[in-house]
């Protein structure tokens, strides 16, 4: 396994074991990314982390862990695969994620923008976004007429 893709693994579960002991629930459920949405809030504001707060130090190692703890909830519920770069010298931050749609998503990068832009930048609407699923037309129903005009009568 690649060194990168390795850290991005590992990251992800240290990351989900720090905010677990920190009170927040991480277990790369859909529902915790209200909690880690929860947790940049009390612990950041517009691009500084709170002082004395979880990111008052440590900030690259922990928005790397957040970001790939993003990431693996989302790939845990759509499927996909991290691609990684381990000769790029920002590799961390341009890691992807390539979904099961071939969408590609880069939610480390996400996590940066939303520790510098605040709630604006909510890690729940961007994986609600990431996993949207549209449902298929609905069947009509044998037997039932439609309620306008003359369509369907013959």
């Amino acid at each position: 396994m690649a060194q990168l893709l390795e850290d991005v693994h590992t990251s992800a579960h240290w990351i989900a074991a720090a905010l677990g002991s920190s009170g927040y629930r991480a277990d790369f459920s859909p529902a915790s990314l209200r909690k880690v949405e929860r947790f940049m809030t009390e612990h950041s504001d517009s691009g500084a982390g709170v002082p004395g707060g979880l990111l008052a130090s440590g900030l690259g190692a922990r928005l790397f862990g957040l970001g790939c703890y993003v990431g693996e909830t989302i790939r845990s519920g759509v499927g996909g695969v991290w691609e990684t770069n381990d000769a790029d010298p920002q590799g961390e931050l341009y890691v992807a994620l390539r979904l099961s749609s071939g969408a590609v998503v880069r939610p480390v990068q996400r996590v940066v923008k939303r520790f510098r832009n605040g709630p604006e930048e909510s890690l729940v609407a961007y994986a609600n976004f990431v996993v949207l699923e549209v449902p298929a037309p609905a069947q009509p129903q044998v037997g039932r007429r439609p309620r306008w005009g003359a369509c369907g009568r013959r």
